[in-house]
């Protein structure tokens, strides 16, 4: 018959509990742990943030010594700090800002010009795109033509939209319309063709005419691509606001950087590009965010 004493048994559980307790709070991994400095770098946020900082900060770093090799030349290696009072003093209508606005102001009527361009050029795709899915005639007849304008640079053909419409308001946003209508309408064309065939025949077996199909099977199953082509039209269409403002451009965020570099203000035009690129990234990731809310079925079907 045993003697063990009751007590050993309940000293022994304590004190595995308190082992593990003290090893959930030192391993981020343990249930209950990750508390610690060592689990925030497990967060893959934090990852995400800590990789893309360290990569600005690698490209700031190579920047800084390009500019400071050699001897000084403000003109072709203008310095970061150098762009960064550029910036300060853009900032503010105290220190003259440029052609009278600050730099926000010249972004923010290049994004209005970009937003109404890019809506009637996105608009007009969709409608087309659509209407080439289901039209098979129209579609052979347009692609090759949507093709042609989609390979051509703005520049090519913002000279003809000069001369036909003027130098005002109008030519930029026609050019920016023309740039996000190919790609939204291709795209779109080719999402209504890809519609699943079993789920359209399940459509008209329950007795709905085409456009019923149409409205209620193939746009919902083209919406993943349709957002995709959207993106990619906003994103040509954003790129090509330089070229929009090349004429009569100002102010404009493009027309105040073709206008610094006709007097080789190189830092201005520092601005202006880090103005642009920083303004695409936030919509493009405002865009994405939209689509992955919109149909949050993507990549799980």
């Amino acid at each position: 018959m045993s003697t063990t004493s009751p007590a050993r048994p309940v000293a022994a559980a304590e004190a595995a509990v308190t082992g593990l307790g003290d090893r959930q709070h030192d391993d981020p991994a343990a249930p209950g742990g990750g508390r610690g400095r060592r689990g925030l770098l497990r967060s893959p946020l934090l990852r995400r943030v800590t990789i893309r900082v360290a990569s600005a900060g690698v490209v700031v770093l190579v920047w800084w010594a390009v500019s400071a090799w050699g001897t000084p030349d403000p003109t072709l290696r203008p310095s970061p700090a150098l762009v960064w009072r550029t910036l300060v003093d853009l900032s503010t209508l105290q220190d003259g800002g440029y052609n009278g606005l600050t730099w926000w102001q010249h972004l923010q009527i290049s994004l209005g010009r970009v937003a109404l361009g890019t809506a009637i050029g996105v608009a007009a795709g969709l409608v087309l795109g659509l209407a080439m899915g289901v039209i098979t005639p129209l579609r052979i007849g347009l692609e090759p033509l949507l093709t042609f304008v989609r390979n051509l640079p703005p520049l090519a053909y913002f000279s003809l939209v000069v001369i036909w419409f003027g130098i005002d308001e109008t030519p930029k946003i026609i050019l920016l319309a023309i740039a996000a209508l190919p790609p939204v309408a291709v795209v779109t064309a080719g999402a209504v063709l890809g519609a699943p065939v079993a789920l359209v025949e399940a459509g008209r077996s329950i007795g709905l005419g085409r456009l019923a199909v149409v409205r209620r099977v193939v746009i919902p199953s083209a919406l993943p691509e349709v957002l995709t082509g959207i993106r990619l039209s906003v994103a040509i269409a954003y790129s090509s606001v330089v070229a929009a403002e090349t004429i009569n451009g100002l102010p404009g965020i493009g027309g105040m950087v073709r206008d610094a570099q006709a007097y080789n203000n190189t830092a201005v035009v520092i601005v202006g590009i880090l103005a642009i690129g920083t303004s695409g990234l936030v919509i493009d990731s405002l865009i994405t965010t939209v689509a992955a809310r919109v149909t949050p079925w993507r990549g799980h079907t």
